[in-house]
């Protein structure tokens, strides 16, 4: 049924419904500061860490805070949703249970920090279905290398052949792609730009998880 042995999720826009959450986020956050949002700025920081949002945001807009400071700010205003509101993607979880059923092994590779991760999955009671969560943190470079990508594949005990990665952003999924990994793109509105692009990089191309349950 499968021709994988291990499934590599990212989290936001892929698991879960999150995008929106971040982009009011940034807004509030620039708009605090009379600052409009540009129209790229969502798409440019989709694939960093925490750490190099922070640094990018303070030299584009010629910020005088720390980049701790941002993180701080940014995190009061994350956590709570991240930790009561935030839902998965329809049919997400009977996707995994399935993936389970059938001894497939389950990773995340994620952008976001532990302490957000962490309660998203527990509050949407997924967290016990994966063996590996991993997020950029955990690696030195952003989801434009596939170290987070082989970090989980690692702790999975699988080469990267043996794994099918789930992706919504194009960065993410053409360095799976050119990693070796099985891609299935995953839709998600914020990703529309992009989407015959990342159409024609994956593997396999999926609006809803009903498709694969």
């Amino acid at each position: 049924m499968f021709d994988f042995k291990g499934a590599i999720f990212d989290l936001d826009g892929t698991l879960i419904d999150s995008m929106s959450v971040w982009e009011e986020i940034d807004r509030k956050f620039l708009k605090n500061r009379n600052i409009p949002i540009p129209s790229d700025y969502i798409e440019k920081i989709n694939s960093m860490s925490f750490k190099e949002v922070a640094k990018y945001t303070i030299e584009r807009f010629n910020l005088k805070e720390s980049e701790e400071e941002l993180i701080r700010e940014w995190n009061e205003m994350a956590i709570y949703e991240y930790s009561n509101k935030i839902k998965l993607k329809p049919n997400v979880k009977e996707y995994l249970e399935k993936l389970k059923k059938n001894n497939i092994k389950i990773g995340l590779a994620t952008s976001s920090p532990k302490y957000l991760y962490e309660p998203v999955l527990k509050n949407n009671h997924i967290y016990e279905y994966f063996d590996a969560l991993n997020s950029l943190e955990d690696v030195k470079r952003d989801k434009n290398y596939p170290d987070i990508y082989l970090l989980v594949a690692e702790n999975l005990k699988l080469s990267p052949q043996e794994c099918a990665g789930f992706e919504d952003i194009l960065v993410g999924i053409n360095t799976m792609k050119k990693a070796d990994f099985k891609v299935i793109g995953v839709y998600d509105k914020y990703s529309d730009s992009d989407i015959e692009e990342i159409k024609k990089i994956s593997d396999k191309f999926i609006y809803d998880f009903k498709e694969l349950v």
